[in-house]
Formats: structure tokens, sequence, C-alpha cells
């Protein structure tokens, strides 16, 4: 069972334990992964750098032997860390993070790393440096972001799972746009893995995203901090008890979704109620969604101007126009155009936002929207090179679901429950109070026994080849 097709249809728990019995060695895992993404990745760019070499050492974990890839928001030793920037394009890591020596004593082999958009800024995965990533269901359209080489490589069964991160959406919608699970845990679950500065670091999460809910539960076992709670370990079966959900559609801006994104949530209710669970639907929280899309960017454009003052000083040539894409520089603009109290402002505006999201939605156990209001956009529809303005507007019509859960450090997830006949897959969204991280993986075992996609394969996927 070693040819292309047969290896790429299983997910990382199958293939280690093909290779646990002897059935495959970990060398030929890594050379079938390296032929794959020899295959299609000169089509679906989702790979920014390959790691060619094998790994001397193969940690002996539950994941042993598996390739992965990891998001280029993250250091990987040897490997070009470029955060998808000009201005990092010749960077190169000699330190392993702690979340690295995780994945590594899990026996994941790191097979190169995934493209995203510049600093994780943008939802399409199109960067000056790297060009466009193309999602593999309609190579016109975009994989979205930022975790879209991630999504595009596993969608396309380049491996089985990447690690990705979220800071406002960037597992859960390229997971939507891709047909794919993806899970964001609460905040401070997992051990440490980005650069992201403080004033942003603390709505990131890392994890990854997947084609089973078994890959997603185990990497999250092994990437815990364990000094911090209560560790949520292997989730292993499916939720035993029925659940009172509230959901809503109208988004952060007080829109709709478009109809192809509304019937997906209204099968998505009917599943839920088959199964046994209440939905209910109620009003949406109150907050100004103008107000929080705007300090949301202020704290990015925060993070990324830290990021041009330490270039700066570690070099006589200040960071040049050329080496920013075009709205990494507004950001950075706007914010210092905003005094020492913008910071501040934004804060409170966070945190007004999080006290009307939780006070809605006490009392229930779940929350459930769709994940992005619109079908998956076409490629150059969120292009960096676009003005700030036409940027945000688009962005806030697409995205009226996800940055909250961030921001609230909330456990969250995109299920792949819908696959329209010659459109691309639309995700629904589910999330819980942060901590209840079991709880909602949970709920992913039920919904994927109830409604399976493993066998779901874009048309640019090697078992659809």
């Amino acid at each position: 069972m070693t040819d292309l097709a047969s290896l790429a249809r299983l997910d990382g728990v199958a293939q280690a334990e093909l290779c646990a019995r002897g059935e495959v060695s970990a060398d030929e895992l890594f050379d079938a992964c390296m032929a794959r993404i020899d295959a299609l990745n000169p089509l679906l760019r989702a790979v920014v750098t390959v790691a060619r070499e094998r790994p001397r050492r193969v940690g002996p974990g539950p994941f042993s032997g598996v390739p992965f890839l990891v998001k280029d928001a993250t250091a990987w030793p040897g490997l070009r860390w470029s955060m998808g920037s000009r201005l990092f394009a010749s960077n190169v890591s000699q330190q392993q993070t702690p979340y690295g020596r995780r994945l590594e004593d899990a026996g994941l082999v790191c097979a190169g790393k995934s493209a995203m958009s510049e600093f994780g800024l943008l939802f399409s995965t199109e960067t000056l440096l790297e060009g466009v990533t193309h999602n593999p269901w309609d190579l016109a359209c975009s994989a979205t972001g930022s975790s879209g080489g991630s999504a595009v490589a596993v969608a396309a069964g380049l491996v089985p799972l990447a690690h990705a991160s979220d800071g406002g959406g960037s597992i859960r919608i390229p997971a939507s746009a891709c047909g794919l699970f993806g899970f964001k845990p609460s905040r401070g679950r997992t051990v440490p893995a980005s650069f992201v500065s403080s004033d942003f670091g603390d709505m990131t999460s890392e994890h990854c995203i997947s084609r089973s809910v078994r890959d997603s539960a185990l990497f999250l076992s092994l990437t815990e901090d364990r000094s911090s709670g209560t560790p949520v370990g292997f989730v292993r079966a499916p939720i035993a008890r029925k659940l009172r959900i509230a959901a809503w559609t109208r988004t952060v801006m007080g829109t709709e979704p478009e109809p192809p994104v509304r019937r997906a949530y209204d099968e998505s209710v009917a599943l839920l109620t088959g199964l046994g669970h209440t939905v209910e639907p109620i009003a949406p929280p109150l907050f100004d969604g103008s107000a929080l899309g705007d300090a949301f960017y202020l704290v990015t454009g925060a993070a990324i101007a830290g990021v041009v003052e330490r270039v700066d000083q570690t070099r006589d040539v200040p960071v040049q126009h050329d080496e920013l894409e075009p709205f990494t520089w507004e950001l950075v603009d706007a914010f210092l155009e905003r005094g020492p109290d913008a910071l501040p402002h934004a804060r409170a505006v966070f945190a007004r936002a999080v006290r009307a999201y939780l006070e809605a939605t006490r009392g229930y156990d779940v929350v459930l929207t769709p994940t992005i209001a619109t079908e998956p956009w076409r490629i150059g529809h969120l292009s960096p090179i676009h003005g700030r303005e036409e940027l945000l507007r688009r962005t806030a019509r697409a995205l009226g679901y996800t940055p909250i859960h961030n921001i609230a450090g909330c456990p969250a997830m995109s299920v792949p429950l819908h696959f329209p006949e010659g459109g691309l897959p639309i995700g629904t969204h589910f999330a819980a109070a942060p901590g209840d991280d079991a709880l909602l993986l949970g709920l992913a075992y039920q919904l994927e026994e109830a409604r399976p996609w493993k066998d779901r394969w874009a048309p640019y996927s090697i078992p659809a080849l």
C-alpha cells in the first residue's frame, strides 16, 4: 500500500499505524510525500519551501514517521522563515520553538513550509513574494487565508495534516474553503510557537488543519501546555449528551450571508436537530462591528510596526517601501497616525465586545454560525495591492463570525458538512466557552460520523487525478 494515491487517502493516524506495523517505513512515507509535492505543488503553490533531506531522527511518538508541513509563520531549524514577506525572503531560522520540539517528539516529520499571506494579515494566500496559492476545488478561486498553503496541501493529499495558526479565522476559514476540519484551541491551550508580539500574540492560536477529527484531537493532545489549567488529553469519541446550541446568521456588520451559505447553515441546523440537540435562534451579540474591525486592524498594525522597528534597529538601512506589501504599510501608517492612546482604546473595544458575546451566549453549550458569509472568493479579490479601505470593506463582508472567538479566547472550529454540486465546500462554524475544547471535539466526532467527508476529494488532488 505504498502507491501515492493509496497513502494520500490515509489520515495521519492511519499512516502512523502502517509505519508502526512495519508495512511501510518512515523513509517510504517521506519519499511518497515528496513525490506528491513534486506532482501537484507546481500547480497549486501550497508549499513555499520543500525540506528534501530525510530527517536523521524520527521521534517515537504516536505520529511517528508521518510527514506534515509547518506554516511559514513559525520558525523551523534550517528552513527559510519568510512569513510571506519580501522583508524576510532570505531569513533562515536556526532555533527550534517549544511547539516544534513537541511536534518532533510526536514523530512528525517536517516536509517543508506552507504558504501564507504576508504576516497573516489578509484572508487570501497570494503574496508579492510567493505568488498565488490556488484552491484545489477551483483553480480560479482563493484558498483564503492566512493558512491557505496548509489547507491546500491537505485538501490536495500532499500531506495528511499541516500546522496552521489562527488570529482571526486563519485556520477555520481556509478549512471551510477547502473542505477540511479546522479547529482553533482556547487561548493558552498550547505551548508557544509564533513570532508575533504580545499586542497580537494572545489572540493567535497554534494548531493544525486536518482531514480527520482524530488527527486534530491527537495533535492537540501532543501540543498542550500541561502547566496551564486542566489538560484536554486525546479526545477519542463522539459526545454522549445532547447540547443546547445558540444560533444566528447575522454578521457583526449587520448583514446576512449569501444564499448558498444560508442553505448550508439551514442544513446544519436540521442535522443537529436530527441528532437530538436543541438549536435555538438568538439575537447576535450587540456590539459595534465597525469599531471592532478598526480595533482589530489597529492591533495588527501595531504588531507589524514593532517588527519594522526591530528590523530598523538591526541594520543600517531602514525597511524599504518595496520590502513590504502596500496593504501592510497602510496598516502600519494607520497605527502610527493614531498616537499613544490607540492601543488602550482598541483593548477597550475588545473588552466591550467580549462582554457582549459572553452575555449573549451564557447558558448555551455551543454557538452555531456560518464560518464565512460568502462563498470563497476568486483570486485577486483580496490581493494586497488593493487599497486599505477597499480591502477592509471586502474583508468585513466575508469575515463576520470568526474574529470574536480569538478576542474572547474561545475554542472554535469549522466542520466540512457541505459540498454543493459544482461548487466549493462550505464549512459550518461552532464555538464554545473558553476551555471547552473537549466538548467541541466530541461534537466534531459526532458530525463526522453523521455526515462523513473523508472521501470528498478536490478535483486537483492526488486521489482524484
